[in-house]
C-alpha cells in the first residue's frame, strides 16, 4: 500500500503555521511575510507536497481540486479578525483530506464594480466548490452566479435558501443572554454597538427605517437579541469588527453627559474599542460603564479586563463547513449545523451603581 498523500494540514503542522496561511501560500491572495513563504515551502518539501491535487479521489475527474471561499470584505481585512482566522484554520482542515486548496475570492458585487481585489472572479475563478462567508442580499447575487456554474455551496452564518447547507450560530438567543444579564444587573440605559449592517459599512446612529434595511444576517439577528432586552436602546452601527471602530462608536456615545450605563458590543473587538474611549472619557469599567462582547477571542492588550462575552466556535465552524464541502464533492448529503455559544462572564460588567 502506497504511503499517505500529504496534505495543507501536515505542512501547516511542519512549518508551525495555521493551516489557512499554509493554504494562501498555495492558492490565496493574502501577501505572507517571505520568511513565512520559506518556511512553508521547505515544509512541503520535505513532505513531498506540491499543492492541491487535482486527482484527489474525493475529487470530481477533471475538476480543479480548489474550494473558493467568498468574503463580502476586502481581503486584505479577511485574516485581521481573530474570528475569521479561527474559521479559516477550521476550514482549511476540513477540506484537507480531499488534497483541496482555497482560493479566497471577493463576492460577486466587488467583481461587478471592477474591484481589483476580486480578480480571479466568481465566474471565471477554477473552484469545485463555494463557501459563502454570510449571506447578505448583496452576498446572494454571488450564490446566483454558483448556481449558474453548478458549483456547490455551503454558507457560513447565512440563509441562502433550500438545498444550501448552512452553518450558523445562534446569534439571536445567544445576544439575549448578554443583554438579559445586563439587565438582571439592573442596567436600563443601554446603547448597542452593531457590526456592520450592509456593503456601504457606513458608520453612525441607526434609526428605525435604517434597522429594517439591515442586509447583513449575523448584524440583524444580533441586534434582535438585544432588542428583546432593550427595545428603545439606541443603535450606533460600526464600519468594521476592530478596535479602531469601536473606540470611534464609544466615543459617539460617551459624548452625551447622560451616558448609557453599559454598551452591548457585537463583537470582541468592538468591546475592546469601547472600553479605551470609556477610559479616554474617565469613565471606569465596569463601575461606570459595563460592557460585553460577541465572540469569545483573545484580544491583545486587553488585560486586566476579561470580557464579559459570548464564546462562539469558531474553529468547529468552518470544520463544519469543510466537510459539508466534502460531502458534496462525494455525492453525499451535506448537513446544515447550528451552533450554540456559551456566555462567559468577566469583570467588564457589574451592577448599576446608587450614582445612576
Amino acid at each position: 500500500m502506497s504511503a499517505r498523500r500529504a496534505t495543507i494540514a501536515d505542512v501547516a503542522r511542519e512549518a508551525g503555521v495555521s493551516p489557512s496561511t499554509a493554504s494562501v501560500v498555495f492558492s490565496g491572495r493574502t501577501p505572507v511575510s517571505d520568511a513565512t513563504r520559506q518556511r512553508v515551502l521547505a515544509a512541503a518539501g520535505s513532505l513531498g507536497y506540491t499543492g492541491p491535487d487535482p486527482r484527489a479521489a474525493s475529487l470530481r475527474r477533471g475538476k480543479s481540486g480548489i474550494v473558493g471561499v467568498v468574503f463580502d470584505s476586502p481581503l486584505g481585512a479577511a485574516f485581521l479578525d481573530p474570528v475569521m482566522t479561527l474559521m479559516m484554520d477550521g476550514l482549511t482542515e476540513g477540506v484537507a483530506e480531499l488534497g483541496a486548496g482555497v482560493l479566497l475570492l471577493r463576492d460577486n458585487s466587488a467583481t461587478a464594480a471592477g474591484d481589483s481585489d476580486a480578480q480571479p472572479t466568481l465566474m471565471t475563478a477554477p473552484i469545485d466548490a463555494a463557501v459563502l462567508i454570510g449571506c447578505s442580499t448583496v452576498m446572494r447575487e454571488s450564490l446566483d452566479v454558483m448556481r449558474a456554474r453548478n458549483i456547490p455551496v455551503v454558507v457560513i452564518e447565512g440563509d441562502a435558501g433550500e438545498g444550501v447547507p448552512q452553518i450558523r450560530l445562534d446569534n439571536r438567543e445567544a445576544q439575549r443572554q448578554a443583554a438579559s444579564h445586563l439587565a438582571t444587573l439592573g442596567h436600563r440605559r443601554v446603547s448597542i454597538v452593531t457590526l456592520p449592517s450592509g456593503p456601504d459599512r457606513a458608520r453612525g446612529w441607526l434609526d428605525a427605517a435604517e434597522e429594517q434595511r439591515i442586509r447583513v444576517d449575523v448584524t440583524r439577528d444580533r441586534l434582535a437579541g438585544a432588542r428583546d432586552v432593550y427595545p428603545e436602546a439606541p443603535a450606533y452601527a460600526a464600519a468594521a469588527s476592530s478596535i479602531d471602530e469601536g473606540f470611534a462608536a464609544g466615543r459617539a456615545i460617551f459624548a452625551a453627559a447622560d451616558h448609557p450605563t453599559a454598551v452591548i458590543a457585537q463583537s470582541d473587538l468592538l468591546a475592546t474599542g469601547v472600553i479605551r474611549a470609556a477610559e479616554e472619557a474617565g469613565l471606569r469599567v465596569p463601575e461606570d460603564v459595563s460592557v460585553t462582547g460577541f465572540d469569545g477571542v483573545v484580544v491583545d492588550g486587553l488585560a486586566p479586563y476579561a470580557l464579559t462575552t459570548l464564546v462562539q466556535p469558531s474553529t468547529e465552524k468552518g470544520r463544519a463547513a469543510g466537510d459539508a464541502v466534502a460531502a458534496m464533492l462525494e455525492g453525499r448529503e451535506a448537513a446544515s449545523l447550528r451552533f450554540t455559544c456559551v456566555f462567559r462572564a468577566g469583570n467588564t460588567t457589574a451592577p448599576v451603581t446608587r450614582s445612576h
